[in-house]
């Protein structure tokens, strides 16, 4: 078993745990005003954090004390949670002598809706551990205006009777936010309702089926209700938080960023993946800070970053080029600038692969978490295949049926309808599942589950656009396997975690088709966590099956592993493995495969923060990679698509 470590920060040690983390030395984290732990992936991560309330609730208990938490709900804190409740059934972790004060909550908000905090409290955590329910205090969303500000001092007073929060568990919002402090939000504010900000609405109108249906308003802990924590652990995971995270920690405090604030208090520790860590300086430029220890993966991080900063091709850079970026050092350890340029130059050059050389006659599971992720990330790479004479398996791992509008089923209903009406088929069973189906959609509130018939309605839209995709590429319905694991069949947008289940299923598609080249979302962006459900599923059935992981070494027979990039975010030319060129023809193709998942165009059900079309994405994400590389100084394609063999 691996020694375990110090955890490093700017400010010293903070606490030991398994080697699952990133390290860097006092200089390269100088410009880190809040504690950074850097973790490999969200698991560990969850861990860690986990690991270190168990040791503050065993010692509270030890000497007969209640520890008091501060709870934040979300994607990122949930892994924490489990593990908390893995700790308590496996380890006897208790939490009898837990008491514990929700940051926040959706105003209005009844506690049995599917968005309420009370309710995601209740299923995830509070019911799976032995707390008492009469140390649980949970923000009331029923409350009319007119009490809420008397119900917030009394949940302020109700901190303080209970001794002060000791641990305060805080996610981070794309504006900044924590809790539900927005912009503006003043260093002296306490537990009030506040009026939710356009992004954060937006970035939550996955989970309600539409921003319509967000609350405009939120019930929330103050910030200087969230500095009085004793400790506090703040948590983010994946690249689109990469950028808030660098604000948070790098930045100057900010009322437009209620984050900052954490920089002035005493114990506050962020807890990152190492995607939402990539825009800090230390991993972003490390040789700005602090002498590096050179590796071939640095070096063509640092010279491309200097090509971009200067505008340069990488060919032309200059020993003055160098000097100027603290980058002296690398054209010492060559001899030139010129050795550095041509090394890095060859070395992306080597990047590039059109259809000579790609593989040609092998066995291949494309692995697609949703009915269209093939087209919408890998539509050239796939086309390239087909022409290669590889054979070919689209796996699409969930039906996506919640990302399909209610209208559409009315449209398909219709539809039916009216072929019974020219005397298609017998007509009853039609007429009945309208009937019902009409029925449901009438009296649907926003975000509620769909009813079973509506749920296959909507999963049959979905493949049937999947197959006529993939038929522009040139397969067809015979190359489509849906395989519909069972965590994502839940009918809301929280899914449940991955069980044996979901992996068996994957595991048994790898023993039946033996493939040699599988292709693995790796985007793990994805705002609702499919992409990285799906991908724990993958690495786990490859473990199963060849006794690894997709980021592990391959046994002589396990498939190569590709990881793709989807609507999101494309792999950065420095850490492809593989750049595929698209003509304007290919690019074209792929487009067009886009355009056959209709129930996606116009305004998809779920878009992000992206205001554009998935097609007009990829398009200008395609064409962006191919015009870096062109600025760069290589050779000049019309787009291009990125990947990274694991």
């Amino acid at each position: 078993m691996p020694q375990a470590r110090v955890l490093v920060s700017s400010r010293g040690p903070l606490h030991t745990e398994a080697p699952h983390f990133l390290q860097g030395s006092a200089a390269a984290v100088s410009r880190e005003r809040i504690p950074v732990v850097v973790v490999f992936d969200h698991e560990a991560l969850a861990r860690l954090v986990a690991s270190r309330l168990a040791t503050l609730i065993r010692a509270r208990s030890a000497a007969g004390r209640s520890l008091v938490l501060g709870l934040a709900t979300g994607s990122t804190p949930i892994g924490v949670y489990r593990e908390l409740i893995r700790l308590h059934r496996d380890e006897g972790l208790s939490f009898r002598h837990v008491t514990t004060f929700n940051l926040d909550e959706y105003w209005p908000m009844p506690p049995d809706r599917i968005h309420s905090y009370h309710r995601f409290m209740w299923e995830n955590f509070f019911s799976q551990v032995d707390i008492d329910p009469a140390n649980v205090h949970l923000l009331d969303g029923t409350l009319p205006r007119e009490q809420i500000d008397d119900a917030c001092r009394a949940y302020e007073d109700a901190i303080v009777a209970a001794g002060g929060i000791d641990f305060q568990l805080l996610g981070i919002g794309k504006t900044g936010h924590i809790g539900f402090n927005e912009p503006g939000s003043g260093e002296l504010s306490r537990t009030r309702l506040i009026h939710l900000d356009h992004v954060t609405r937006r970035d939550a109108a996955a989970d309600f089926f539409g921003e319509e249906n967000v609350p405009r308003e939120a019930i929330t802990m103050g910030i200087a209700t969230i500095l009085a924590a004793r400790e506090i652990a703040i948590l983010a995971t994946g690249e689109h938080k990469s950028k808030v995270v660098l604000r948070a920690v790098e930045g100057e405090i900010d009322r437009d960023v209620a984050a900052t604030f954490l920089q002035r208090h005493p114990a506050t520790t962020f807890y990152v993946d190492e995607s939402a860590a990539a825009d800090l300086s230390r991993i972003a430029t490390p040789w700005l800070l602090d002498d590096v220890a050179w590796t071939d993966a640095l070096e063509l991080r640092a010279v491309t970053w200097l090509a971009s900063r200067t505008g340069k091709a990488i060919l032309k850079l200059t020993q003055q080029d160098y000097s100027d970026h603290q980058l002296s050092s690398l054209v010492a350890r060559h001899g030139s600038p010129g050795a550095v340029n041509g090394l890095v130059f060859n070395v992306l050059g080597a990047k590039i692969r059109g259809k000579s050389k790609l593989p040609r006659g092998k066995r291949v599971i494309c692995f697609s978490p949703h009915p269209d992720d093939d087209v919408i990330s890998m539509g050239g790479i796939l086309r390239k295949f087909v022409e290669n004479e590889n054979a070919i398996t689209v796996a699409y791992m969930t039906s996506g049926n919640i990302a399909v509008f209610d209208h559409d089923v009315r449209r398909y209903m219709d539809f039916l309808v009216r072929l019974d009406q020219e005397r298609i088929g017998d007509g009853t069973a039609v007429r009945s599942l309208a009937e019902t189906v009409h029925a449901f959609l009438e009296a649907k509130q926003p975000g509620e589950v769909d009813i079973g018939e509506v749920q296959v309605i909507k999963r049959v839209i979905r493949e049937s656009e999947a197959v006529s995709g993939i038929e522009v590429l040139g397969l067809n319905r015979e190359h489509a396997r849906f395989l519909n694991l069972p965590f994502y069949q839940t009918g809301k947008v929280r899914k449940d975690p991955i069980g044996a289940p979901d992996v068996a299923i994957v595991a048994n598609l790898l023993r039946e088709l033996q493939p040699e080249i599988v292709f693995v979302a790796g985007d793990l962006s994805d705002p609702h966590g499919t992409h990285r459900m799906c991908k724990e599923a993958i690495d786990a059935a490859l473990l199963e099956v060849y006794g690894h992981g997709a980021t592990t070494n391959r046994s002589a027979a396990a498939p190569e592993v590709w990881l793709y990039r989807g609507a999101w975010q494309e792999w950065p030319v420095t850490e492809a493995t593989v750049l595929v060129p698209l003509s304007q023809e290919e690019l074209t193709l792929k487009i067009q495969a886009i355009f056959k998942h209709q129930s996606q165009k116009d305004s998809a059900p779920f878009p992000g923060q992206d205001e554009r079309e998935f097609w007009q994405r990829v398009e200008q994400r395609n064409k962006a990679t191919s015009a870096h590389l062109d600025r760069l100084g290589l050779a000049e394609y019309f787009a291009m698509e990125a990947y990274v063999i694991a």
